[in-house]
Order: C-alpha cells, then structure tokens, then sequence
C-alpha cells in the first residue's frame, strides 16, 4: 500500500454508500421478464429510456449522421483525427440553441461561454476545481444525489456542507436554513465559495420556484460567492409549474452587468433529456471568461468524441424532430409517474407532489419500525433482498428525515413497473398482516392476564367466604359458582 497514492487508497469515493450498494445486489441478479422474472428490479437507476424508440427512426432516416457522411461523402478522416480541446463550434451552436428551446426561448446562450465534458459527472467535477480549492467548501441543500458525494468530493478534496430542508415545506430551500448551514462551515473553519443546487431537483423531482432563486441570488451576491445550477433535468419537466432557469431570474433582475453574473454557472447534459447517458455529452456554461478558458484546458481529460459530436449536431438541429420529442417525451414521463404515484397510493404509500424528472420523493416513513436511520435501513434491505427491488434509502441523500426513498421509473417498461408495483403492494400487505397479528396477540395476552388476575381474586373472595361458612350452619351458606365454570366462562366471553 505504500506504493500507492494516498487518493488511491482513501475511502471518499462515496463507492460504499447504500446507493452504490443497491446497484451492486442488482447487478447480482438483474430482473429479466424471460429469463430472470424472480431479479431484482432496478428502480435506483435514474436513466430515461421511454423514448429510445423515437432516436432509432431518425438514425435510419439520416444515414449520414450515423455513417459520419456529408452529403453522402465519407469524412470519417476529418473525424478520426485530433480534434480541439474547444469543440465543434456546430455541436455548441446546436447545443446552446436546443438549451434556449428547453427554457422557451426566454433566455438564450452563447457558444462561446460553453465548455464540452464527457457528461454532467466531469461539468460539476471541472467547476469544482475552477472555483474551491482543497478543504474550501460548497454548500448543497438536502437531499441532494449521492453522486455528489463523489463527483464534488473525491479528487478535488472540497467539502460539502448541507442546508439541511424538511418534509414540513416540502423540502423547500429557506433562508434560516442557508444561514444555519453557512454558520456552520464557518464553526469548521471552512471558507464557503459558494452554493450548488439541482434544479430540477434530483431526488425530490420538483422544480425551485422563483422566489427561491431569488433567495439563493440575493444569499450569493451578500456573501460573494458562486452558485452553480444543475440543470440537467431542464427538459424533464412534465407538467406545472413549468421551468425557470436561474439565468432567466438574472435576465429578468437586470443582473447581467454586475458582478453576480459572472459568479453564476450552468451544468447541462444530453444524458436525460434525450436518454443518451452512455454519449458522455456535458457541459458548463458560465460568463466568466476566466472559468471558461480554465475548464476548457481542463477537458482534455474528458472530451466528447468527435463522432458524437458530428452525430448530435444533425438531431439537435432538426428542430422538427426535437420538438416532437420532447413534447412525446413529458407525455410518457407523466403518464409513466402517474401510474407510479396512483400505484403505491393503492398500497398505502404516499409520494411529494413532483412535476419533473424521472423519479418521484416516496415516502415510506409509517414502514419503518422506529424513526431511525437504523431502521431505514433494515427496511430498505427488505425491499433490496426480500421484494427484489432496488430503490435508493433517503439516507444516501443525506436527508435528515428517516424513510424516505427515491424511487426511479423511466429506466423500465409500463410492465415492469406494474410488477414493482405489486412487489411492493404485495410487502406493505404482508407487513400490515404481521401489524394485525401482533395487535391481535398482544390483546389476546391482555385478556388473559386480566382473566388470570379475576380467578385469583375470585378464589381469594371464596375462600374467605367458606372461612366465614364454618361457623354457621349448613343450610345458611352461600351458593357459589366452581371456579372451572366461571374460567369456561370467561375464556367462552373472550
């Protein structure tokens, strides 16, 4: 171990959480309608797959997209070669409109402010050393993905520091709670640079309304620090209230020539508003030059192919195609989380009220048996080992509620999920039979003892009385019931 770099071997990877764990056991044994029907569900992955039926199509209509052709003309050559670290200024022209179509139009972007990652994992990593350097720290609202804890922690060595929200406003972002969470860092000694928030959210599925962006606005500009948005969901909301973009909020404040502006930063991705995780296609937006020019010397560690490029600069730019995408896209998302939501109501499981993403905020907190985490995760092991379904505990989302859990839909078929569905239903009924019984013995047990502590005090009350009948005569003494028939009769009323 001694040859080895101390991140070699550090455990901050984050690789332990139950998040990751849950991932591990299906992999094990991953469901199959055919050949698996008895694995385990993956309902902890938040991947979009509900419209991959729609990309296939175009990819046979536009052959020269997929057979890297200009007009029918190979330029496989001018592919395959080495490429800037800035990217095709066709991809970010494409990608920056398609960003603008998403928010509708209320604000556009310019390609020269855009930096290409290979995903939103290496956009928020990038940021990070940009903007903190090691044992600075950021602050995150809970819950927020356990990702984070590896993408923002792991190799740059920044802290995060949470604002700790809670079911009471719908886990809504507060001042008091910013404030708290600020005072905190400063009792460790850490230097905020700034806030990161994911909008829409990621676990809870909802999107920040506007005046929570202004606090957050008004909260960086009085501390000067940075705000990063996470936006990589922008194009998952499915019904109201609609986006806001926290770029439309300084568009509209008149923020955009002030120093707030330059302290304000995007990360996007393709990987789930098209379903195309495995393309490795991020990027960071932000108007600072500097940040800028520093995260793009800085992608040469993770550069988007110039394949992938080539390929989504001609299905970006069919704005026909996109916009009959998208709109087919929120349709089957919110019939999809409908039918999650209407399911688990059934089995007496409620979720936070949710309008974008593709997992819904469930929560299980009258499952557990103590409000503990302790007993979220026994509960979270049946469900993994005994349901076969893996969802992600709250606890890895470092929320400070025990029992709730986010719960994935858009990674499966409307079958597969029907069957999550009665997996689950199926456990909550057999957990409330086990409720039942134990009521029901335990009231048993109280009868008994209360008949048992009767008898007694009914043979002490007769053997006083046949102590009193010895001193009169036969004929005067009481009739008593026998003690076995009164308890016959007991038991018999019991």
């Amino acid at each position: 171990m001694g040859l080895l770099s101390r991140k070699a071997t550090c455990n901050t990877h984050g690789q332990d959480s139950s998040y990751f764990l849950g991932w591990q056991e299906y992999e094990k044994n991953p469901y199959n309608e055919v050949n698996n029907p008895n694995g385990i569900i993956q309902m902890g992955l938040a991947e979009n797959q509900l419209c991959l039926d729609l990309l296939e199509p175009w990819l046979m209509k536009n052959p020269d997209a997929l057979g890297l052709k200009r007009d029918g003309i190979s330029i496989f050559k001018e592919l395959a070669l080495f490429q800037d670290y800035n990217g095709f200024p066709a991809f970010k022209r494409a990608l920056v409109d398609f960003m603008g179509e998403i928010r509708g139009n209320k604000v556009s972007f310019d390609p020269n402010h855009v930096v290409l990652t290979a995903g939103a994992t290496s956009a928020n990593e990038t940021l990070m050393f940009c903007l903190a350097d090691q044992g600075d720290a950021f602050l995150l609202p809970t819950p927020y993905y356990p990702g984070f804890d590896r993408d923002l922690r792991w190799r740059t060595g920044v802290e995060i520091v949470p604002i700790h929200c809670t079911s009471s406003n719908g886990f809504k972002v507060t001042l008091p709670a910013i404030e708290q969470a600020y005072r905190q860092a400063q009792k460790r000694k850490l230097r905020v640079k700034g806030v990161l928030i994911t909008n829409p959210s990621n676990p809870l599925g909802t999107t920040m309304a506007r005046d929570e962006l202004d606090l957050l606005i008004n909260f960086i500009e009085d501390k000067q620090i940075h705000l990063i948005s996470d936006e990589i969901y922008s194009g998952t909301v499915f019904t109201s209230p609609s986006f806001v973009s926290v770029m439309e909020v300084l568009k509209d404040r008149d923020l955009d020539q002030t120093q707030v502006w330059e302290r304000v930063h995007i990360v996007y991705s393709l990987s789930k508003d098209l379903g195309l995780p495995g393309f490795r296609v991020g990027a960071i937006y932000s108007n600072d030059p500097v940040v800028v020019s520093a995260a793009t010397k800085m992608s040469s560690f993770g550069l988007v192919s110039s394949q992938t490029q080539y390929l989504l600069s001609a299905m970006l730019l069919d704005k026909k195609f996109t916009k009959e995408y998208m709109s087919e896209n929120h349709k089957r998302l919110q019939k999809q989380q409908k039918d999650l939501v209407a399911g688990l109501e059934k089995a007496g499981i409620r979720c936070l009220d949710s309008n974008a993403g593709l997992f819904c905020w469930v929560d299980m907190r009258h499952l557990l048996k103590s409000n503990t985490f302790e007993a979220e995760m026994e509960l979270w092991q049946k469900i993994v080992y005994h349901v076969k379904i893996n969802i992600s505990p709250g606890s890895s989302c470092h929320c400070i509620e025990p029992g709730w859990f986010r719960v994935c839909f858009a990674n499966m078929s409307e079958s597969t999920l029907k069957l999550a569905i009665q997996r689950l239903k199926s456990f909550v009924s057999s957990i409330g039979m086990k409720s039942q019984n134990h009521q029901e013995l335990k009231s048993l047990r109280r009868k008994s003892r209360n008949n048992w502590v009767f008898r007694l005090s009914l043979q002490s009350f007769y053997d006083r009385e046949q102590d009193a009948t010895t001193k009169v005569s036969f004929s005067y003494r009481p009739h008593f019931m026998s003690l076995s028939n009164i308890a016959a009769t007991l038991d018999a009323a019991a």
